[in-house]
């Protein structure tokens, strides 16, 4: 009789002590897998604030068009002139690093940033610029000129004829403006466009 107590004791004992080490591996088991979870929850984080950062960057980071004039040679308009300042809340925009995408009326191409507008580029001018950065826009006060050649990118462009430009940044921001042509350019040298 007491063979058998001993021996319902040991089974016992084997009992709990099989139990314990079930217990352990899935506390081993869970914290591998919470390990994990933090490790993968970090790195979603890192992702989504870098692509926050990126878009509001693509949001904020734009130029902001003034005005827009055109210079008149007869009965068309031979150069399209903007004004442009750093749009509000921007970081600073270097306009060389910018690209305008020219649509209309009768042709469709990508202009970027060159010393003369005469090469059917653009160039930059500066009316306003407090530390002499042009073409860097730093200061909510720099204003500058982006003039494009209309002759040189694809033919002078006539009364009531349309231009979209679409300026984008170096951060992925875009503005877009359009260029009407008044209906009437006689007796003008320059028109508001």
């Amino acid at each position: 009789m007491k063979d058998t107590l001993n021996e319902r004791l040991d089974e016992r004992g084997q009992v709990g002590i099989g139990t314990l080490i079930v217990f352990i591996a899935m506390v081993l088991v869970a914290a591998i897998a919470a390990g994990v979870l933090i490790n993968t929850a970090g790195f979603l984080q890192t992702k989504a604030e870098q692509t926050g950062e990126d878009s509001t960057a693509q949001v904020s980071n734009r130029v902001a068009v003034v005005s827009g004039s055109g210079n008149v040679d007869g009965n068309t308009v031979d150069r399209v002139n903007l004004t442009v300042m750093r749009g509000s809340g921007a970081d600073d925009i270097n306009l060389s690093a910018a690209t305008i995408e020219w649509i209309g009326p009768d042709t469709a191409t990508t202009l970027t940033k060159s010393d003369t507008a005469d090469s059917g580029n653009f160039s930059v001018s500066a009316i306003r610029d407090t530390d002499d950065s042009q073409p860097v826009l730093n200061s909510q006060d720099d204003r500058f000129v982006i003039t494009m050649n209309a002759t040189q990118i694809s033919s002078p462009l006539d009364e009531g004829d349309e231009v979209q430009l679409k300026i984008t940044t170096q951060y992925g921001s875009t503005t877009i403006y359009r260029v009407t042509v008044p209906r009437s350019l006689s007796q003008k040298n320059a028109v508001t466009v």
